[in-house]
């Protein structure tokens, strides 16, 4: 996931005068997330004045275009299996903006997070102050975060940091730090007004991550953006290791509640783990985290505890990513934002899931290729979707929902089985009543996919309103 994308957050009980509420509505009157600079001094300048926060524990470091998340999450995991205390960053959150900043696998306390908030925040000032005098633009949403998860995880302390990146690289506000591994996860087209518009480019803007003194772990890359990788490890000097080539996923067999997975890793071989997420995408996420955690622990050298990943296995989740809601009809979300992570999560439904036939519900942010993701969904949904609604999250981001509908007849759907409405309660509604059956050899079931903001707005109705 990018950092481009949040989602509104429910309210918290008040922390000595301050909430998480009220803090967050103080992070999003600054420069939103789309409109970040590209810079790196204010937050150079920012870790200077609150002692260099972003050094006080060894960092892994992720970048790439899908399953960051997903691959941090994995990588915490196997961490606190090896009885290491750790600080994930990740973005953007499904429904409180403290997701983004978890202590050993749980969201940062509210109290916590009030209060170093309240630490820092005279120090962000005095940056604010400077940058006022050279005529630029204060700290922005995005930095502010990124300071305040640094200055949480020194707080604790953390043993290790895991940090995945908002946007690109070079010039995101994470790369203040340095990786002991640097991660770089499946690179395909997404962001290009930002980042570029070939993979090459973009991966000349994520292997900004890449510094002397790390280890590269890669996922498969198209020859392309892998070439980019290979030119700058070798420059830095750095080891490198790719998916496909020094490790992988040597056996998958699909199961109930997610999927039994033999790795090849880059120190030893780890037999019939039970990874309780779904399809390829999935398990390639895995074998990435594995070698990662091998480069950490051991600089590559070492096999890692069987046990030890076993119990990591049992700790994975993947909050939003084809997670199931509710059942009867099966209601699943996917926070599926580009075409190849609606590619990949079509292959994991239709394997795994045993459907018959799906309502889409489907909503799209602004900035993100609307026309392409609405194709790839007609390609590979064809044979299951009989009805599809397309609606909008509240972010203001969102594109409107008859702009949605008008564009999915222009692909290829049929104006038969459509249903647009404003209305995320009335959408799913709609794609229940449609999904609902008794012919137990067509089980229906209802997908949310799109924008990130869409599936944590119906995690979020779906659970009772609880964030």
């Amino acid at each position: 996931m990018s950092d481009l994308e949040s989602s509104p957050d429910s309210a918290s009980e008040p922390v000595e005068g301050f909430s998480v509420a009220s803090v967050y509505a103080e992070l999003l009157s600054r420069a939103p997330e789309n409109k970040m600079e590209p810079r790196m001094e204010p937050m150079e300048m920012a870790m200077d004045i609150l002692g260099e926060p972003n050094r006080s524990a060894p960092v892994i470091h992720l970048t790439g275009t899908n399953g960051k998340t997903s691959t941090a999450r994995m990588i915490e995991a196997g961490l606190l299996a090896h009885d290491l205390r750790v600080g994930r960053y990740t973005s953007p959150h499904l429904s409180r903006v403290t997701e983004r900043i978890c202590l050993d696998g749980e969201p940062v306390e509210d109290e916590t997070f009030v209060r170093i908030w309240d630490e820092i925040r005279p120090h962000l000032t005095m940056v604010d102050q400077r940058l006022a005098e050279r005529g630029e633009v204060p700290l922005t949403y995005f930095e502010c975060l990124t300071i305040l998860a640094f200055a949480v995880f020194a707080d604790a302390p953390v043993d290790v940091m895991v940090l995945e990146v908002g946007l690109g690289g070079i010039t995101d506000a994470t790369n203040v730090a340095s990786g002991v591994v640097d991660v770089v996860t499946p690179i395909s087209l997404d962001h290009t007004d930002l980042l570029g518009d070939s993979e090459r480019d973009i991966a000349l803007e994520k292997a900004g991550i890449i510094k002397s003194g790390g280890f590269l772990i890669s996922a498969a890359q198209i020859p392309e953006a892998a070439d980019v990788l290979l030119e700058t490890a070798r420059e830095a000097d750095v080891d490198f290791r790719f998916e496909g080539v020094e490790f992988g996923v040597e056996s998958r067999t699909p199961g109930v509640g997610g999927q039994q997975v033999t790795v090849q890793g880059i120190a030893g071989r780890y037999p019939e783990l039970l990874l309780p997420l779904h399809g390829a995408h999935q398990a390639e996420n895995f074998a990435v985290a594995v070698a990662a955690l091998e480069a950490f622990i051991g600089g590559g050298q070492q096999e890692l505890v069987l046990e030890n990943l076993q119990l990591a296995c049992e700790h994975i989740t993947a909050p939003g990513r084809l997670e199931t809601l509710r059942t009867g009809p099966s209601i699943i979300v996917d926070a599926a934002h580009n075409a190849a992570g609606v590619e990949a999560s079509a292959q994991a439904l239709k394997e795994s899931f045993g459907l018959g036939r799906l309502a889409l519900v489907v909503g799209i942010l602004e900035e993100k290729d609307a026309r392409e993701i609405l194709t790839v969904l007609h390609r590979e949904y064809d044979d299951l979707v009989e009805d599809i609604c397309f609606t909008q999250s509240t972010s203001p981001r969102a594109i409107p929902a008859e702009e949605l509908g008008r564009l999915a007849l222009e692909v290829g759907f049929r104006e038969e089985n459509m249903n647009v409405t404003a209305r995320l309660d009335d959408a799913l509604d709609w794609a229940v009543s449609r999904a609902d059956t008794s012919d137990d050899a067509l089980a229906g079931g209802v997908l949310i996919t799109g924008s990130i903001t869409v599936v944590g707005e119906a995690r979020t109705l779906l659970s009772g309103g609880e964030g």
